[in-house]
């Protein structure tokens, strides 16, 4: 039973995960937070859904557009809105602003649509289940581990492995510097954002296999988890957000399960309140240090 639940916690913790690196991607390149990330991972869910009713059963090129079509939504909200403000010396919060708004566009969209009803969706990645040590094991959880794992350590190996990577690390630490040796910033803050979006697709995606349904209430659930996730492992810290997302889908898998079903999403967060009152910074972060 225990070993059961820890799986589910995993599996669900790896989708949270994927959303949460690229939450911390984009406050680490821009520091801001990014409210439309939880829309854009509904919205990468209802367009692989809609790809895949209207070309009767292809999945995994329909998984492919879905996942493309949501990375430019995201392109489009940094080159035509955020970029803009950047131009003209806007304050931060009118881009935290702006994302709100985006993500209340697109939530509307989705509800003009598709309807506020629950959709059914189908559940490609079930093979069946298995046996082990008298545990039974789903071959959902095992696909979802597998791709969440690989995606992690494809993205730690572009983040500091290679030159994309090191231009990204050079605007987040410091854009102006980063634009005087001759990193195009704009163009790594608009392949930012089309990560960032692409892993929120393929997240919502696999979610709704697994759980076989899809809602217009999932965008505001995940950008709760998410934020608490990447604030738990340190915001702005890659392998933090992957360890923030793990922890947060473990806590709440195992409090649904040996403490109440009703208090599953205030466990998650009781502890990462505990745990930020102990270390601010998050497990990963560091405090920052403001010299005059």
């Amino acid at each position: 039973m225990l070993f059961e639940q820890i799986l589910n916690g995993l599996t669900i913790g790896s989708t949270y995960a994927l959303v949460a690196i690229g939450f911390t991607m984009v406050f680490g390149v821009l520091e801001l937070v990014n409210f439309a990330n939880g829309s854009i991972y509904m919205l990468g869910g209802y367009l692989t859904l809609m790809v895949y009713t209207t070309m009767q059963g292809h999945f995994i090129l329909a998984f492919i557009l879905g996942v493309v079509m949501t990375g430019v939504v995201g392109f489009c909200l940094d080159r035509f809105a955020l970029r803009r403000l950047r131009e003209k010396k806007a304050p931060k919060l009118t881009g935290l602003i702006t994302t709100m708004g985006f993500a209340t566009v697109i939530d509307n969209v989705i509800l003009l649509f598709f309807g506020s009803q629950t959709k059914p969706y189908p559940n490609l990645i079930d093979f069946g289940q298995f046996q082990v040590g008298g545990t039974t094991v789903n071959t959902s959880q095992i696909v979802i581990l597998a791709v969440a794992l690989l995606l992690m350590g494809v993205l730690s190996y572009v983040t500091y492995k290679t030159k994309l990577g090191k231009a990204m690390r050079c605007t987040a630490q410091n854009a102006d510097a980063a634009r005087l040796m001759g990193v195009n910033v704009n163009m790594v803050i608009s392949v930012t954002f089309i990560i960032s979006s692409a892993l929120a697709a393929i997240a919502g995606t696999l979610v709704g296999m697994y759980y076989q349904t899809i809602d217009i209430n999932m965008g505001f659930t995940i950008g709760m988890k998410t934020m608490a996730s990447a604030v738990l492992g340190g915001v702005g810290v890659l392998p933090g957000a992957m360890v923030g997302g793990l922890l947060v889908g473990l806590f709440e898998t195992l409090g649904a399960s040996y403490i109440s079903a009703g208090y599953r999403d205030a466990v998650a967060f009781i502890i990462l309140i505990i745990i930020i009152l102990v270390k601010p910074a998050g497990l990963f972060g560091k405090k920052k240090i403001n010299k005059v």
